[in-house]
């Protein structure tokens, strides 16, 4: 279940991915398979030979991308998610969700 992001924020994101780019989205969520777990972060592409890219390159396993068209995705949570939003300079979404 995800909360804590407005309409517009989503919107933004799947712009964002539709048109090729890697994007980010942070968000609260909570699924009873991560109980420790309360944010995630979605970062989607719909170039999937860049989203792959981009995953090598963070060292992540490309195999967990989530190639849902029109908004392929790969899933970060827990201290990967943490590394990857400083190593982006994301301190919004660090500073939002308290992940800091």
């Amino acid at each position: 279940m995800a909360f804590g992001i407005k309409r517009a924020e989503l919107q933004i994101w799947k712009a964002a991915v539709t048109r090729g780019e890697i994007a980010f989205l942070t968000h609260y969520w909570l699924d009873p398979r991560f109980p420790n777990i309360n944010t995630v972060t979605k970062v989607g592409c719909s170039d999937l030979v860049k989203l792959t890219a981009w995953c090598k390159a963070h060292n992540l396993n490309p195999d967990y991308i989530h190639d849902r068209q029109p908004y392929p995705h790969y899933d970060l949570i827990g201290p990967r998610q943490k590394e990857i939003l400083k190593q982006e300079q994301l301190w919004h979404h660090l500073e939002r969700f308290k992940l800091l």
